[in-house]
């Protein structure tokens, strides 16, 4: 089982990632949670040049963040999936689709022809999208925010309506969730969306 987690930062989906990490441990799985950018040490350098470096063009950016994917895939999580645990990923392939693709003007279908290439058609199973008001997510922020999220309310609105569009575009593979339910209650509809899979 493959599980991704997409959103805007401040969305609750690292917490949830973690929590259904716990749990699927819990039930007795080998788990491997990792995140995007990120997961290998390729990708960790990726995630600080990409979210803390110097300007980095729309499609640099793209390269990089599916540069980073590639390794996690070929790294993490097919050898995770081959020994038959379960992998779940803060951020993986949507993240690209939303703020590239969409928000950044960049196309649907190039980026994620470019991942496609990359991922050799590896997809997650079940995906879920924690969809929260832009002002929330602001709100809940209590990191210092990094050069994407410095861009701006505007820019975090057009990828929260890029998220939206890519869960009609997917619609068998993205659940959607309110995320302003409690935690707990975010957890246990994750779960239990997942049980006849598990």
């Amino acid at each position: 089982m493959f599980v991704s987690f997409e959103g805007i930062d401040g969305s609750g989906k690292s917490t949830q990632a973690v929590l259904l990490a716990a749990a699927l441990e819990a039930d007795g799985l080998e788990v491997v949670l990792t995140r995007e950018p990120g997961g290998t040490d390729t990708g960790e350098r990726v995630r600080e040049l990409v979210l803390h470096g110097s300007a980095v063009t729309p499609w640099a950016e793209a390269a990089l963040f599916a540069a980073a994917r590639a390794q996690l895939v070929d790294e993490v999580v097919r050898p995770a999936l081959a020994r038959g645990a379960a992998v779940v990923c803060d951020r993986f392939l949507d993240s690209s689709l939303a703020y590239q693709g969409l928000a950044r003007g960049l196309g649907l279908d190039a980026v994620l022809e470019l991942n496609r290439i990359v991922l050799g058609g590896l997809m997650p199973d079940r995906t879920f999208l924690l969809l929260l008001p832009v002002e929330e997510a602001l709100r809940r922020s209590t990191a210092p925010p990094d050069r994407i999220e410095r861009e701006g309310v505007d820019f975090l609105e057009r990828v929260d309506r890029a998220y939206r569009e890519l869960a009609k575009v997917f619609p068998s593979r993205i659940a959607v969730l309110d995320a302003m339910l409690p935690e707990a209650v975010l957890a246990t509809r994750i779960r239990d969306a997942l049980r006849p899979a598990a």
